[in-house]
């Protein structure tokens, strides 16, 4: 692994330090985010709940408000269309939640993942209006669905697309379109996620009633979808993760209070951005992944504390049946690399497929698979002679664009740069294979295939003071495009360790200039160069608060190492 060092202008970060009384190597990490200028900066770590956009400068915004606000007074049916992951049912919780407290006749259709597929279908649509619906609104979904908006205008149903994702060279027949991507859309944040639009909408629903208070109420779960959905965390997007995350310290409805519970969270203590991605959002996917994710909306609509228990526990254990899933598919995988070593150099791409590997998981485990061996990555699961893939991709190297080139070959593909899904006849997955290999040499060097880690700063062990932990805060959330820093030290002497905790973490203490501090690596079994007590080390880090029998401290999360 290279580590990539920042240039630093250091009279620059030198008076942004004293402009904020910052320490220097925080105001450095300032500077190379783009946040060089102090007023932008001191924006950037006190965010307001002021900063929200007005909705209605999104384009289609008054006409969905206009065709809503219609349908509430005439008590005409709504369905709210949404879709399977975190993202999709919170988006679907947000208008649902909006729409009934003004009253409206709704209902939420989320599609099962392994017989609806994604996206919206046409024979939904058809059930709606059988059953009375005049009213179709989607949530994160719908922006490319062109057949089943089609179906909709034929059956004289009042379809609203709201989405967050890419439009197509096309906008869908619709009676209004929300998705700040659209190129006619003047609204100031392209990057909400789909629970960010719905809660635009919501806000230009409700107007004058959508009080501090009240949004704050719907900002616990935005933020957990906005975070889950991976979009950049700048903007908009910020103002939602630090004040959603906030209020969660307060859950109050059962759902959130029984979620938080089930993943061993103390909302007290307050809910970090990491504590979302890895504990939260994994048992609010699980069951979308692996059964219904209707559940998640009963979970945060529900005022029963004991259904919010029982349906807590139900994606906890769903979410403990997913991990289990996903270790035997990625265990599989690892063991064809290592029996295959020899031509694994050469490869400049990994695909993997077989029968009964689950849909729900074949995204993760193609992400970690991705992370371990640096390779553009496709896992497919094999079924009743179609093949359903998951595909994630590593810096330099757009998958979406290489799945295109391919495109003849799937009956359905879609996705972006990092990340795609697509379908199609098992018996052509041989020659995916063999067109993803041509494309990714045609696009990589073999330089691409060496991982690279970015440092934020070089720093010595005493500069690891409370002013400097207690400024880092003030950078969080973190998340894409505001990620968590990583820092480097050199010449750390290993005075307690190595050893390995559950046979798979790696634990050590440093010290240096006087200082010592325990580090720890995750799932760093297998990955150690051999180090030994006294050994001299450079490490690359990150800063982690441990809370412990209650007391806390700082550790080291290690990146990388080397021996001196």
């Amino acid at each position: 692994m290279r580590w990539l060092f920042p240039s630093v202008n250091f009279e620059s970060a030198k008076r942004l330090a004293e402009a904020l009384s910052l320490p220097p190597k925080t105001a450095q990490i300032l500077i190379q985010r783009g946040l060089g200028d102090a007023q932008a900066a001191a924006r950037f770590l006190q965010p307001e709940l002021s900063d929200f956009h007005d909705p209605f400068l999104m384009a289609g915004m008054a006409a969905a408000v206009a065709r809503l606000l219609r349908a509430v007074e005439a008590r005409e049916k709504i369905l709210i269309y949404g879709d399977y992951d975190v993202d999709g049912t919170i988006a679907a919780v947000v208008l649902k939640t909006a729409l009934g407290s003004l009253g409206a006749d709704v209902s939420v259709h989320i599609p099962h993942r392994l017989t609806d597929g994604y996206g919206m279908r046409a024979a939904v649509i058809e059930q709606a209006a059988a059953e009375g619906r005049r009213v179709v609104v989607s949530v994160d979904t719908g922006i490319r669905e062109y057949e089943a908006l089609r179906r909709g205008r034929e059956l004289g149903l009042d379809c609203i697309v709201t989405d967050h994702h890419m439009p197509g060279p096309d906008l869908p027949p619709a009676c209004a379109i929300l998705d700040p991507r659209r190129s006619d859309c003047a609204y100031p944040d392209k990057n909400l996620s789909g629970a960010g639009v719905a809660l635009k909408l919501a806000q230009g629903l409700l107007g004058e009633k959508f009080s501090a208070p009240l949004l704050r109420s719907y900002l616990k779960v935005v933020a957990i979808g906005t975070i889950a959905d991976v979009v950049p965390l700048v903007g908009e997007n910020r103002v939602i993760a630090r004040f959603g995350l906030g209020a969660l310290k307060e859950p109050l409805q059962p759902g959130l209070t029984a979620l938080l519970r089930v993943a061993d969270l103390d909302p007290t203590r307050g809910i970090t951005a990491g504590q979302v991605a890895f504990r939260i959002a994994p048992r609010l996917n699980a069951a979308g992944r692996m059964q219904d994710a209707g559940d998640v909306i009963e979970l945060l609509t529900t005022t029963e504390a004991k259904t919010a228990a029982k349906l807590a526990e139900r994606l906890d254990l769903l979410n403990r049946e997913r991990q289990s899933v996903q270790d035997e598919i990625l265990d599989v995988i690892v063991a064809r690399v290592e029996r295959a070593q020899g031509l694994f150099p050469g490869r400049y791409s990994l695909v993997f497929a077989a029968e009964g590997w689950h849909r729900g998981v074949i995204g993760i485990v193609a992400q970690k698979v991705a992370e371990r061996y640096y390779r553009p990555t496709l896992v497919i699961g094999l079924e009743n002679g179609i093949a359903h893939g998951s595909g994630r991709s590593i810096p330099g190297f757009h998958l979406l664009d290489a799945l295109t080139e391919a495109g003849g070959l799937f009956e359905r593909y879609g996705g972006h740069a990092q990340a795609a899904g697509f379908s199609l006849p098992a018996d052509r997955v041989p020659e995916l294979e063999r067109r993803f290999e041509e494309s990714s040499r045609r696009r990589l060097r073999p330089e691409h295939l060496d991982p690279v880690l970015s440092v934020d700063a070089e720093v010595g062990l005493a500069e690891l003071d409370a002013a400097f932990f207690e400024s880092l805060t003030k950078l969080e959330p973190y998340g894409v495009g505001n990620p968590k820093p990583v820092f480097a030290a050199r010449g750390l002497r290993v005075i307690d360790g190595p050893r390995f905790l559950k046979e798979k973490h790696l634990k050590l203490r440093v010290s240096a200039d006087g200082r010592a501090l325990d580090a720890l690596g995750w799932n760093w079994a297998g990955r150690l160069p051999e180090v030994r007590r006294n050994d001299t080390l450079d490490m690359a880090f990150q800063l982690d608060e441990d809370h412990f029998q209650g007391t806390s401290s700082w550790r080291l999360t290690i990146r990388d190492l080397r021996v001196v």
